[in-house]
C-alpha cells in the first residue's frame, strides 16, 4: 500500500466466524457415495434433505461418535442436469465443491465482506442446509475457492 492510499478494510469482530463447518463434495449418485463414507471410513448419516431451490439432494456426514457441532462433509448429488451441481460435475468431475465456514451472523458477515469489496452470490442470505441462513463468496475473491458461509438455524 503507497501512502496515498487508505486502508479501507473493515476489521472483522473476533467471534463472527467460529468453524470450519464442513467440506461439500459434488457427487452423481448420493447413495453410492454415502454407503462409500459409511463402509470405509465408519462416518455416519447425520442428516438428509432435498433442496429443490439450489436443486440438489444433499446429506450432511460426520465422524461417527463426534461431538455435536464439529466439521462435517456435504455430500450433493444434482436432482437433475440444469442444477449447479450437475454443471459443476460436467466441468470438474465429482469433487471437491466448496469450502464453508459457520459464523454467528451471516448477515453481519456479508455487509463487512461487501465493505471489503468482496463479491457475494446472493443479495441477501437463502435458505440452507437444515434451515441454516447460507451465502458463498464468489471463488474470484476467495483464491480460487468457492466459500459457503452458513448461520445455523
Amino acid at each position: 500500500m503507497t501512502t496515498e492510499q487508505a486502508d479501507t478494510t473493515v476489521d472483522l469482530p473476533r467471534d463472527l466466524v467460529i468453524a470450519i463447518d464442513h467440506a461439500g463434495i459434488a457427487v452423481p449418485d448420493l447413495e453410492a457415495a454415502k454407503k462409500w463414507y459409511v463402509e470405509n471410513l465408519d462416518f455416519e448419516v447425520l442428516h438428509e434433505e432435498v433442496n429443490a431451490e439450489q436443486g440438489v439432494v444433499e446429506a450432511m456426514l460426520g465422524v461417527r461418535g463426534a461431538a455435536a457441532g464439529t466439521t462435517q462433509i456435504q455430500l450433493l448429488a444434482p436432482l437433475d442436469e440444469n442444477s449447479t451441481i450437475a454443471k459443476f460435475i460436467g466441468r470438474n468431475g465429482p469433487g471437491l465443491q466448496q469450502l464453508c465456514v459457520r459464523t454467528t451472523d451471516v448477515a453481519a458477515l456479508c455487509d463487512r465482506l461487501r465493505a471489503n469489496g468482496v463479491r457475494l452470490l446472493y443479495d441477501t442470505p437463502k435458505r440452507g442446509t437444515a434451515g441454516a441462513q447460507i451465502n458463498f463468496i464468489h471463488p474470484k475473491d476467495a483464491g480460487g475457492v468457492l466459500m459457503e458461509l452458513t448461520q445455523p438455524a
